[in-house]
């Protein structure tokens, strides 16, 4: 059982082994968490993407899977790229938002990554509930079988915080 911890603040600046990048599908960078990383990251984590995308990813990645690429210039060595689910009040897409955070644990496995932060997927243009996301989260993260040995949520904004932390406890 891994047990997460909380940091408010800008996942570009964490100095861990790889970034969790709540990605679109296309790998092609977007607004939010997305844009942030690709900024800070710089060109190089876009041409590894488009680069994927071109090899295996044609269509794009599918909801809930992962896939590495350089950090460019940010402090760590990778960036994880997942694509998080559109929340639906209609039908319940809890387990592909916890799929975004045992891929993404997965593909650090793969490539020997002791830390990884994560942003709260899903809660941005996607609309998840950061209660909901936050559950989701904690309890996916906690249940994963891996070796990394520390998982920082990274939350951009104290309601966002006190949503996580709620959780922790």
């Amino acid at each position: 059982m891994t047990e997460p911890s909380l940091v408010l603040g800008d996942i570009t600046r964490q100095r861990v082994d790889a970034v969790v990048n709540a990605a679109n599908s296309s790998l092609l960078g977007g607004g939010g968490v997305d844009g942030a990383i690709h900024r800070a990251g710089g060109p190089e984590i876009l041409a590894e993407c488009r680069r994927l995308r071109a090899s295996h990813y044609g269509r794009g990645l599918a909801t809930g899977q992962a896939v590495a690429t350089t950090a460019g210039r940010l402090p760590a060595r990778w960036v994880i790229h997942t694509v998080g689910p559109v929340f639906s009040a209609e039908e319940d897409r809890s387990p592909l938002l916890a799929s975004c955070y045992r891929e993404s644990l997965r593909v650090a496995d793969e490539l020997g990554a002791r830390t990884v932060a994560f942003p709260a997927i899903s809660t941005g243009v996607y609309r998840w509930p950061m209660d909901d996301a936050a559950r989701i989260a904690v309890a996916a993260v906690r249940a994963a079988r891996t070796a990394v040995e520390e998982v920082v949520l990274v939350l951009h904004d104290e309601a966002a915080y006190e949503a996580f932390a709620a959780r922790m406890r």
